[in-house]
């Protein structure tokens, strides 16, 4: 093809070869001829400005005319019947004879729908059709036979190539393999010995850019007989009924990107052939047949060797599962067993990491991390959590998808550089985005070397006019590239058993929320009916205990005379036991209503229930002669005004009642602690808590002193307080230094 001869409406260089319209070339290869056909009337839209060389017609006494005036009426009438079909491509090629100069000459007819339109192209057909599709019948037989006795990937890739050189005669036929990053490399060779071998080359992705391997996927086979060839030209170049250049995407004739011309030529190609693998509907790889000098391919030998390459896609992709059985069958073990450890333990994360395997043996990591409600749970080799936390920023706002893997996390995330011994590789699985809940795992860097075919890096070449453009490569011999930042890659069977994992942790985690709420369900339903008991108990008691006070009164009034001082004695202990038990039964009761009664929440202004509290316990403040410290005004918020206040009676009252100092201070106060909510705080320099007893405290009716001492009490205050707190959705603690004074914090979420 000399390029020179054509004018290109589209420049193409290496640096814009991604966007070159392949599929609209506007030209097709010689060695056919082509028309675009309304369908109805079959009426001659276009046509290629070659059919005087094969067919002894002018393109300008065809346009317009209807095909009838190429093909006699029974040929109309078949290509009419084979249009009725659905299929198109099975019933091609149609065997059509055409009177050229005289002389009847065979073409394969090959028909195809593009936006509307018919295309039919046609192809001379020189060889014998005597017996010619049964001899190449046998010939795939046989070689299906030998590809299904393969025993993996590789070996199949070489039987492949072997017997598509024994079909189609080409000097070399290569099997290439696509990577994820659409990278190449040669699986399989069958030459010549005096051709240089490819076989274990790559080659980058510029080589096939997205246009081609889209085109690859849509048409299974491509042939280019003689790179060499003058093009011919599609007249006109737009579509009369859409102004639209025609689509040649199924086209077996298009015209090829000179760019690939100029690249076969650097590679001493003259004819080459193209057949797709296929592997789930993606491009797996092809087989690339290469000949030094131009090569035809009937249709018929093409139609078995794009059969052969969709047999191969079959086979292929069965091949490469079983090449990994063992390990999936690994991993699906591994799975049954986290599922297992996730279920008997409280936190499912424990099941993850604490036993053997663990959650690193599912996908071969050395390293993982479990980010769950803002907390960092890692095994083995791992980033530190700064760098993790700054990880899962990153993905949370740039990874939307369920998981995310990459064998070079620097290429996406520079600051993965510096992580390169433990984090070149990636696994991140999303449990709850919004909650920022992921599965990280981790594969260090391994430094390789890979041997490309030629200089994969884009060269550039300097013009006559002294302009610059990227070219092909003109070298394709052995050129080695030291790869660092890449990680050993994930394999499919890990990224599944990662997303199935994902599926697991929610199950486990929902199954866990479930089981829960009906625990909290019960508790509610314990926690009323315990509120409810105490109510009756206590109210029930008072009258008996109130009988027992009176009439105790009773006998040392009328009877104090008669009684020894012993008696006396005796008869005003019950008295006080009676009235103690009074006290604790009202406390009791009081506990138990606040279980029951509703909150009136409103907007309260703190400062006036303190200083309201601080009026009422003046007397008492004054008698200790306890300093009140406010540092600044307190704040407002929403609560139940009376029961807040009893909050700081209770903790006021205790700072006066414990302390044994001369001077004596409390401070009320709150923190400027973001997130909210606020925590309040009321602090003493009275006698201490030891640390033992932080949470005893709590505890209805616990008292660390003798019932006389330090003003006595019935150690309900602070459950009450607790309960009040907790109510409003807040916490309650207690910090403290023995002898030196106490803090108590709480919170109020509403």
């Amino acid at each position: 093809m000399n390029t020179n001869d054509i004018t290109i409406p589209f420049p193409v260089d290496l640096s814009n070869c991604n966007k070159e319209p392949i599929h609209i070339p506007g030209y097709i290869q010689p060695h056919g001829v082509l028309f675009a056909l309304e369908e109805s009337e079959l009426t001659i839209l276009q046509v290629s400005n070659n059919t005087f060389d094969l067919l002894g017609i002018h393109p300008a006494q065809l346009l317009n005319q209807s095909l009838d005036c190429l093909l006699e009426t029974e040929q109309i009438n078949l290509l009419k019947d084979c249009l009725l079909h659905e299929d198109l491509p099975i019933i091609n090629p149609i065997e059509f004879s055409i009177k050229v100069s005289e002389n009847l000459v065979n073409f394969d007819a090959i028909i195809h729908r593009s936006n509307g339109f018919l295309i039919l192209e046609l192809e001379p057909n020189l060889s014998e059709k005597n017996n010619a599709f049964f001899k190449f019948y046998h010939l795939v037989k046989l070689s299906m036979l030998k590809i299904q006795s393969a025993v993996n990937v590789t070996e199949l890739s070489q039987i492949l190539a072997k017997e598509v050189k024994k079909i189609t005669g080409f000097d070399r036929v290569m099997v290439y393999r696509f990577d994820e990053d659409w990278h190449g490399k040669v699986i399989a060779e069958e030459k010549p010995e005096y051709l240089t071998s490819y076989l274990g080359l790559h080659y980058p992705a510029s080589d096939i850019p997205p246009q081609a391997r889209k085109l690859y996927t849509e048409n299974l086979l491509r042939l280019i007989p003689n790179a060499n060839y003058q093009p011919a030209a599609i007249l006109p170049t737009n579509n009369p009924l859409n102004n639209q250049p025609l689509d040649l995407s199924g086209a077996v004739l298009r015209s090829v990107s000179p760019l690939h011309i100029e690249y076969m030529q650097n590679m001493g190609v003259t004819a080459s052939m193209s057949i797709s693998i296929m592997k789930n509907k993606k491009l797996w790889g092809l087989i690339a047949c290469h000949h030094q000098s131009p090569k035809y391919i009937p249709y018929e030998m093409r139609s078995a060797c794009e059969f052969l390459g969709q047999i191969t896609s079959v086979e292929m992709s069965a091949k490469e599962e079983s090449e990994y059985a063992e390990a999936k069958i690994q991993a699906k073990s591994v799975h049954s067993k986290l599922v297992e450890y996730m279920s008997v333990e409280n936190n499912f994360i424990d099941g993850l990491i604490k036993y053997k395997p663990n959650i690193l043996n599912l996908v071969n990591a050395e390293g993982s991390a479990i980010c769950f409600n803002g907390q960092y749970f890692i095994v083995g080799n791992t980033p530190t959590k700064e760098d993790i936390h700054d990880l899962v920023e990153w993905i949370n706002q740039n990874i939307h998808e369920e998981i995310f893997y990459t064998d070079s996390l620097a290429t996406v995330y520079p600051d993965a550089e510096k992580l390169r011994d433990v984090a070149s590789g990636l696994i991140a699985l999303s449990i709850s985005k919004t909650q920022k809940n992921y599965v990280l795992w981790f594969r260090p860097e391994v430094v390789r070397t890979v041997n490309w075919g030629g200089n994969p890096h884009k060269p550039v070449e300097v013009q006559s006019n002294g302009g610059v453009r990227l070219s092909p490569r003109k070298s394709f011999e052995l050129w080695k590239e030291t790869v660092l930042l890449k990680s050993l890659p994930w394999q499919s069977y890990e990224v599944n058993a990662a997303l199935e994992l994902r599926n697991a942790i929610i199950g486990v985690v929902l199954r866990k929320a479930d089981e829960l709420a009906q625990l909290n369900i019960e508790l509610e339903r314990s926690n009323k009916e315990l509120d409810a008991f105490a109510y009756i108990a206590s109210h029930d008691l008072k009258e008996p205990l109130r009988g027992i006070h009176n009439y105790s009164n009773f006998l040392m009034e009328d009877y104090g005379d008669t009684l020894n001082e012993e008696g006396k004695e005796k008869l005003r202990t019950l008295i006080r036991l009676t009235q103690r038990m009074e006290d604790l039964i009202d406390s009791l009761l009081h506990f138990s209503r606040l279980g029951r009664a509703d909150l009136s929440m409103q907007p309260t202004n703190l400062n006036d229930v303190v200083h309201r509290i601080l009026d009422m316990l003046s007397a008492r403040i004054e008698e200790s002669g306890v300093e009140i410290r406010i540092p600044r005004l307190l704040p407002t918020v929403e609560c139940d005004r009376i029961q807040i206040g009893e909050v700081f009676s209770n903790l006021i009252v205790n700072a006066i009642k414990y302390n044994d100092k001369a001077d004596k201070w409390i401070e009320i106060g709150y923190l400027d602690i973001l997130p909210r909510p606020i925590t309040f705080y009321v602090q003493d320099n009275g006698i201490g808590i030891r640390e033992k007893h932080f949470e005893s405290i709590f505890r209805i009716f616990k008292r660390l002193h003798g019932p006389n001492k330090y003003g006595g009490g019935t150690g309900a205050g602070l459950t009450i307080v607790r309960k009040i707190v907790e109510r409003h959705g807040g916490k309650i603690w207690v910090e403290s230094n023995y002898g030196q004074g106490s803090i108590f914090y709480f919170t109020l979420e509403s």
